[in-house]
């Protein structure tokens, strides 16, 4: 596909490098192939070495291993960071199936660098080794430890990128319904929030978009995540919940080059119209989750992301 004079040479040098590395042509396994998801789960995560050393290396923070609740995280704290009770929990991206918190430590040193905040990032358990009850669990049992600690929710906010974006929506959802406060802020880069192969993007950007095919890698690994479940019920497609009862003050980040273009539209407009503060961040020209490359305009989303975070942890 052709590329717009509108976008930085740079992210031309990115999108150009993503559609040769082959992405949309990722064969996924079967959904209940558990071996099969491990070894492609496994180079995945080999594939992502480099690059997640480079970042880390440029943004000079911390990187400890914890349990949290039980669950396995990831505490990441920016350089000159002092002692401070604000946090911001991460939920990583890569289709449910795959990455891990290690893997996706790059972006949550950028996140914790633009902010200055420190970020826990939930090592959940990829499906289909389990389903979405369990994952979801996970992510409450971080959240309900950090604020039995002492943190308490005010001075807590959700980060999650595509399927972590699905579940920082699940959790607010889940923590609303049994009563328990919610996070100050929401921050949500491209989320997944509709894993039915639904809008107007899924079909107007099919070819545009460099990295994402629900045919291939998307429709799969939803069906590892959901199991039994429709793939439109609203406990693995947060976009059909229920708002009207309570939800933080929220920023959504995508570009206009990904087919989940329209997924974060609708989350939009369905959070405006249960009257959320919510904030819809566009970038020209760039793809699912671009924050982390070497573009200006990733630098400029991971700039308004630390303005927004820091607004709503004060």
């Amino acid at each position: 596909m052709p590329l717009p004079d509108t976008i930085s040479p740079e992210a031309k040098t990115v999108i150009e490098f993503l559609e040769g590395a082959g992405l949309k042509q990722l064969a996924a396994p079967a959904p209940d192939d558990l071996p099969g998801w491990q070894a492609l789960h496994a180079g995945q995560e080999k594939a992502l070495e480099e690059a997640n050393r480079v970042v880390l290396e440029r943004t000079g923070g911390t990187v400890a291993t914890a349990r949290i609740g039980g669950v396995p995280v990831l505490d990441v704290r920016p350089r000159g960071w002092t002692e401070d009770d604000r946090v911001v929990v991460y939920i990583h991206g890569g289709a449910f199936t795959l990455f891990s918190a290690r893997s996706m430590a790059g972006m949550a040193a950028l996140v914790a660098q633009a902010s200055g905040l420190r970020v826990i990032s939930v090592d959940y358990t990829n499906p289909p080794a389990v389903h979405w009850d369990t994952v979801q669990a996970q992510v409450s049992a971080v959240l309900r430890a950090i604020v039995a600690d002492g943190t308490p929710m005010n001075r807590i906010a959700l980060f999650g990128d595509s399927a972590g974006g699905n579940l920082a929506m699940r959790a607010v959802i889940n923590l609303r319904d049994e009563g328990v406060a919610l996070p100050a802020a929401v921050l949500l880069f491209s989320p997944w929030a509709d894993l039915s192969n639904s809008g107007d993007t899924s079909i107007t950007l099919a070819d545009a978009d460099p990295t994402l095919s629900y045919e291939g890698l998307l429709g799969a690994s939803a069906r590892a995540y959901a199991g039994t479940l429709d793939l439109k019920d609203p406990r693995v497609s947060p976009l059909y919940g229920d708002f009207s009862r309570g939800f933080p003050p929220t920023m959504i980040q995508d570009g206009t080059r990904t087919i989940l273009l329209s997924t974060s539209v609708r989350t939009y407009r369905v959070l405006k119209a249960a009257k959320v503060d919510v904030v819809i961040d566009l970038y020209e020209g760039m793809w699912h989750v671009f924050q982390g490359a070497p573009a200006p305009e990733a630098s400029e989303a991971l700039a308004n992301a630390g303005v927004f975070l820091r607004s709503h942890l004060k």
